[in-house]
Parts: structure tokens; sequence; C-alpha cells
């Protein structure tokens, strides 16, 4: 990466928090640890990061309450949680305050470094792009959408609601296959990057999301093809 990346690291295992940071600084990424939710809480109020690395159990403040916390300051900042095995409610939650991913533990370095790239490259070409092969606005019946924005505009009662940064994604791809299928693995690569089960889980959850925000449009509807993935009836 030609600039540093500011990232912040909540992890209460001492040990492993430690060799994550080295490991991270190493990388070239400029690292903040902290040892529970609330000391973490208290550094993102102070500094401004590129993304956030947190593990789910932690004292204090858990990671996904410290999550939600974050989403109240930065809706749109990467988040990637750190999670053990058994813990798949807690994940499917944590995917709910808009996390972008997660790493099961035990974990590689390797592995940790690719999905922050990953995930920060996304991120940083959607801030970039100026139009590209994307129609820079979308008419959805009663609502426009503006994935530059990342807004749905409700026409009709002027009202807007602010959409978070995987469900503006997910709505794009959406918007760009209007009519057609989604094919649902190809939505979870280019979004989640790993088509797995919590990824899978995930994107389910924000495809409802999207429902609620369009259903005062009945004309628009998102169906599920099965066996295949999603379809935006426009």
């Amino acid at each position: 990466m030609d600039t540093k990346a500011k990232l912040l690291l909540a992890e209460d295992d001492e040990n492993l928090g430690l060799l994550l940071k080295e490991y991270l600084i190493a990388k070239g990424f400029d690292t903040d640890l902290f040892g529970d939710g609330e000391l973490a809480y208290a550094g993102f109020r102070k500094s401004e990061y590129n993304i956030c690395v947190l593990d789910i159990m932690m004292p204090k403040k858990d990671g996904i309450s410290l999550a939600r916390d974050i989403r109240l300051i930065n809706q749109n900042i990467p988040i990637i949680f750190l999670s053990a095995k058994n813990l798949k409610e807690d994940v499917l939650e944590g995917f709910r305050t808009g996390a972008d991913d997660y790493i099961t533990k035990p974990f590689s370095m390797e592995e940790l470094i690719f999905r922050i790239e990953a995930i920060l490259r996304r991120t940083s070409q959607d801030s970039n792009k100026a139009g590209g092969s994307d129609q820079s606005l979308f008419k959805l019946g009663r609502f426009t959408f503006d994935p530059r924005k990342q807004v749905l505009t409700n026409e009709e009662k002027e009202e807007q609601v602010k959409l978070t940064t995987k469900e503006s994604e997910l709505l794009r791809l959406l918007c760009n296959n209007a009519n057609n299928v989604l094919e649902r693995n190809f939505a979870l690569k280019t979004i989640w990057i790993d088509d797995n089960y919590f990824n899978a889980r995930s994107m389910d959850v924000y495809i409802t999301k999207l429902r609620k925000h369009l259903k005062e449009e009945p004309a628009v509807e998102i169906i599920n093809v099965h066996g295949k993935g999603y379809k935006l009836i426009v």
C-alpha cells in the first residue's frame, strides 16, 4: 500500500494482541492495540482509523457492543471480527451491526493481512469511483438510489436513508443486474471475498434489510431464486 493505513486492534489476550500488533506494524499498518472494549472505544473517539479489527469476547465491552458504538460515530469504517468457532450467533449479530468480515480463531497472520488489504482495496475503490460502468443514480419506483453517497431517497416523502457500505454494495449489484439473477456466489465473492457459511448468512441479513428499506414501493421487489441467488424486480 502506498500510504499507511491506521488500524485499531482490540484484543484482550495480551500475548496474541502484542503478536498481532508487531506483525501488522511489520506489514506497514499503523496499529493501535487496546486490551478491552472500553479502552478501544475511547481510543476510537480520539483518533481517526481506516479499519478496526475487534475480538468478540472482551471484558468491559464486548466486540459486538463496541462495533455498534463505533457505527454510531462512523457508519462506514470497515470492521473485522476475530471470533471463536462456537460463537455463530454472536458473529451473525455482529454482521447485523454492519461488520465486513470475520476470522475464526486460530487463524494465520497471512489470512488476516489478506482480508484487511482486500477490504481496504475495495473500500478505497468505492470511495474513488467516479461512475465507471455503474450508473451514478438508479431509479427504483418512488425511490432513487445514489451508490456513491450510499443514500436511498423516497422521492414522494422526501425522506432519505443512509445505507451502510454493505447495504449499498449489495443494492448496487442488484441494480446493475436488475430483472436478472444476481448469482449468490458472485455477490459473496465480490462483496465479502469469501463464500463461506458466515458470509452467506450475513448476506441474507442484508437482503432482509434492503427489503425493509424498499417495502413502500410495491413495484420493486427482491426475490429469492432457489439454488441461484436473488433478483431485483423493477
